[in-house]
């Protein structure tokens, strides 16, 4: 394989968590990668489990850090790999050939993603992103990182790392900066690539996601556009309303003709 990567995973007070991800990657028939794990100084285990499991790692290390980013960038400054995979405690990649299936593309690209199944305690989800990334993608959502996205690393040298201010969606601006924003180009495979843990912190203090990515849009985003795009986001909800109402106001089954204007004008919102 011409592609190497480096698998960083960030731990802090997590050992069953970091166990299962430890079992994941172990097992990749894929074996052209480096493993980095960063633990934040942990109490609860997690720095015997990784002392039993040292030979597998390229670098590990267990002292406090300043939180989730600044242990990421301390990752990405050991890294050495074409590609960067993000796979924190508790994420695990699907299954043993799933590292072996990504590579078997032939990419090029800045960031390549696929999909995840989400992991919310008393169910699973599939969650999968739109094949066509624009900016809109990232002001209303976002493509997953941990256990999904393959960074190119040569993109922390040309943005910048993990902005440490923020404690929930700096990875979230990073994509927004580089994808978004700039010419960083993006695939989507269709390979099913982790099982996620819905428990971390940006899952579960929403309203501290959404107060730190209004500010973001607000800093990074030229005012004019984010006014546009949100003018043509309440246009499109407009619209999408209007075709419903006529579609319960009315007994009868429209026709094609008088549906064929609206969905011309439909497919300038999407």
């Amino acid at each position: 394989m011409n592609k190497r990567l480096s698998i960083i995973t960030i731990n802090y007070n997590n050992c069953l968590g970091l166990n299962k991800t430890i079992q994941s990657v172990i097992i990749q028939s894929f074996k052209n990668f480096e493993w980095i794990v960063i633990d934040g100084g942990s109490t609860d285990g997690s720095k015997s489990l990784l002392e039993s499991y040292s030979s597998f790692f390229t670098y590990w290390i267990s002292e406090p850090d300043r939180g989730i980013y600044h242990a990421m960038n301390k990752g990405i400054s050991k890294a050495s790999g074409d590609y960067l995979l993000f796979l924190n405690s508790g994420d695990c990649l699907y299954g043993p050939n799933t590292l072996e299936d990504v590579f078997s593309f032939h990419f090029e690209e800045d960031v390549v993603y696929g999909y995840i199944l989400v992991d919310h305690g008393d169910r699973i989800t599939e969650e999968k992103h739109p094949e066509e990334v624009t900016l809109g993608t990232f002001i209303y959502g976002t493509i997953h990182h941990s256990g999904c996205s393959f960074i190119r690393k040569e993109l922390f040298d040309k943005y910048g790392k993990y902005d440490e201010t923020l404690r929930i969606v700096s990875d979230w601006k990073f994509f927004l900066c580089a994808i978004g924003l700039s010419n960083a180009s993006v695939r989507f495979i269709n390979v099913l690539i982790s099982v996620f843990d819905a428990h971390g912190i940006g899952t579960v203090n929403k309203v501290l996601c959404d107060s730190e990515r209004t500010k973001v849009l607000e800093d990074v985003v030229p005012s004019r556009i984010l006014h546009d795009y949100n003018n043509m986001e309440a246009e499109r909800l407009a619209f999408a309303e209007e075709i419903q109402r006529i579609r319960t106001t009315h007994s009868y089954r429209i026709g094609r003709a008088i549906l064929r204007p609206f969905k011309l004008i439909k497919r300038l919102f999407k």
